[in-house]
């Protein structure tokens, strides 16, 4: 059992397609001492998507509301009028809880909270094995119009530069061997060895 003032966090940044998510849904369902913090987002809810499960669901006016009561650990305009963020709040009841805080953010979020927890704070890039995969992953998925994914695609492109600005660089190519690394980052974190 951890508190706040000996909890840890877990940052898995990548740029969009590379496998960050599938990674970290593996770890919570793996590891009962971690709990995932939910974002705030200004986008469209998805039908499929949950307040307060997948992202904390705000207007932009709330949003800046919220920035401006200095309410975030970090925050970005993605892109025009569309923000993500981290909760102060959101830290503060995962540590409360005794657990330890796992994200799935962009790459300046990732950076931002890096660089505010420091020692306390993994921070792990998500590659994939090429930047043609990533693009082919991105047009397979078939969720966005021509004109979101030439965004993401270029937003993509710009984020692979950031690699070494991490802690960890985790190749996903073969998804069992990258769950197995990931695990491994977690434990050898947490414990000091790993358990397997």
């Amino acid at each position: 059992m951890t508190d706040i003032m000996t909890g840890k966090m877990f940052v898995f940044t990548a740029p969009s397609g590379a496998g960050k998510t599938t990674i970290v849904k593996h770890l919570l369902a793996r590891y009962s001492e971690l709990e995932f913090s939910v974002s705030a987002a200004t986008r469209v809810r998805r039908p499929h998507e949950v307040d307060g499960r997948d992202y904390y669901f705000m207007s932009v006016d709330e949003f800046r509301h919220k920035i401006d009561q200095d309410a975030f650990v970090e925050w970005e305009e993605v892109y025009k009028d569309q923000y993500y963020g981290t909760l102060k709040s959101e830290v503060d009841r995962i540590w409360k809880i005794g657990k330890h805080i796992v994200f799935d953010i962009d790459v300046k979020g990732a950076m931002n909270i890096k660089s505010l927890y420091g020692p306390r704070c993994m921070s792990v890039f998500v590659r994939p094995p090429s930047f043609g995969i990533l693009k082919e992953r991105l047009i397979n998925r078939n969720t966005e119009t021509e004109a979101s994914l030439n965004k993401r695609i270029l937003k993509a492109e710009a984020e692979m530069e950031y690699e070494n600005s991490f802690d960890i660089v985790l190749v996903n190519d073969v998804l069992e061997i990258s769950l197995m690394e990931a695990e491994h980052i977690i434990e050898t974190f947490l414990y000091g060895i790993s358990k397997t």
